[in-house]
């Protein structure tokens, strides 16, 4: 890293050690995510609204990947609903592409929806929605089910449900639904749902014990329901865990918050780079943690940035830089193993970190250094001795401080040879061999 010498006529300001600055942010943001933690686990889908004489039904829609947050919003409506007086079913609208929980906690699921007082229905819509993995499995075992136009369901692979207590969900037609997606009606030939619903109240009206009236609207005779209809989805904050435990926000998030912390901890002054990048790393592990991930990969994926630092130090992109991204590659396409971030979010991590690992965070790293308020033209004329060969650039010692510096001249300096400063290009020294034959220049192994 480079330093600005002591110079007992300029002495600069001084910093606190890297470490103890980020110690106080980090505790800063683990206060922050304890207390979001502490309003993410409250009781989700409370009911504020009395049934009113037709009865109510929850419908609770379940999207994204279920994950520990959604396995427990689900289990906690289920037993919201059995304590409430008048709930006549809850309906899960689904719209997620597996289940990113074991395979044990995806039994608890399950059998809260078979052991549920109320029935319990899924529909998997609107148009474009989809039920796939452990979420198909978690439809077989509803009372009933209902898909809309364009959504599907399948994608099974092997059952993950027990089949000592769930039994084998996908016989006979229902085995399409192991290798394959099937859409709408295909998915109602199948059996893999009950009914062809294209939208919630078509659904709802259809269910045991929601009450029903005929009306004329529009000179079309429908019919809709005299049950209260009551929608709840997760509340924000817990939404927000949610959605950072999806591949692609938790890759990116993880890579942008390391990126962060290498900038903040090469750079000079206090900025807010190392508080949102100690934030972003916290969330994307979280994130991280709770999706299937290989561990060697992460290994990898971190250890890429400690191999930017070495470069970054030198303030040249160079074998490490090199190194780094192909670690970086490789662990961001294998890092996680189930549920993969998306191409476009690789391309975007993978580039950026490319891109500003090359061009971006030498040019950051010596502009803050290079600011006006650092007066360096006081080293012109100084001697020193090179720490390195300077071919053309390299290392000096100059005024008991380490810096970066290239020959003035097309003629190579060779490691440990007098040097004299002649100019000062930000945070580079412009030097020459000093041919006066200096002997009280500092030696660069002290």
């Amino acid at each position: 890293m480079i330093v600005r010498p002591d110079a007992p006529t300029r002495p600069g300001p001084l910093r606190r050690p890297a470490a103890a600055r980020f110690a106080a942010r980090f505790a800063l943001v683990l206060v922050g995510l304890g207390t979001l933690a502490g309003w993410a686990v409250s009781p989700a889908g409370a009911q504020t609204n009395s049934c009113a004489k037709h009865g109510c039904v929850d419908v609770v829609a379940v999207n994204g990947l279920v994950d520990g947050i959604e396995a427990d919003f689900i289990v906690d409506t289920l037993a919201s609903a059995r304590r409430s007086d008048g709930v006549v079913g809850v309906v899960l609208q689904f719209d997620s592409g597996g289940s990113a929980v074991g395979d044990e906690r995806l039994d608890q699921v399950a059998r809260a929806i078979v052991d549920s007082d109320v029935p319990v229905s899924v529909w998997i819509g609107p148009s474009g929605s989809e039920a796939l993995g452990g979420a198909a499995e978690l439809v077989q075992v509803a009372d009933s089910s209902g898909i809309a136009p364009g959504a599907s369901i399948g994608d099974v692979g092997s059952q993950r449900l027990s089949v000592d207590e769930f039994g084998d969900l996908f016989t006979g037609k229902k085995a399409k639904g192991l290798e394959a997606t099937l859409t709408g009606q295909a998915a109602v030939r199948a059996g893999l749902v009950t009914r062809f619903s294209p939208t919630v109240g078509d659904h709802l009206v259809n269910l045991d014990g929601v009450k029903t009236e005929t009306r004329t609207e529009d000179g079309e005779r429908r019919t809709v329901p005299l049950t209260t209809v009551r929608f709840s989805k997760l509340p924000l904050t817990t939404q927000l865990f949610h959605t950072v435990a999806s591949p692609s926000v938790a890759y990116l998030l993880l890579t942008i918050g390391l990126g962060l912390l290498l900038f903040e901890f090469f750079t000079a002054g206090i900025g807010i780079a190392g508080v949102v990048g100690a934030l972003f790393t916290v969330l994307g592990g979280y994130g991280l943690a709770e999706l299937p991930h290989a561990q060697w990969a992460l290994v990898v994926f971190v250890a890429s940035f400690v191999a930017f630092g070495i470069d970054v130090q030198t303030g040249i992109p160079r074998l490490w830089t090199a190194i780094g991204l192909v670690g970086f590659t490789v662990s961001s396409v294998f890092l996680m193993t189930d549920f993969r971030p998306t191409w476009i979010a690789l391309i975007a991590g993978i580039g950026g970190i490319a891109a500003t690992m090359i061009t971006g965070m030498p040019a950051m790293v010596r502009t803050r250094f290079s600011t006006p308020t650092i007066d360096r033209d006081w080293l012109v004329g100084e001697s020193g001795r090179a720490a390195t060969p300077i071919d053309p650039e390299g290392n000096v010692k100059v005024a008991g401080g380490l810096w970066r510096a290239r020959a003035d001249t097309d003629a190579s300096v060779p490691s440990g040879a007098a040097v004299r400063v002649v100019a000062v290009d930000g945070v580079v020294l412009e030097v020459e061999a000093d041919d006066t034959g200096l002997t009280d220049a500092p030696d660069p192994s002290d």
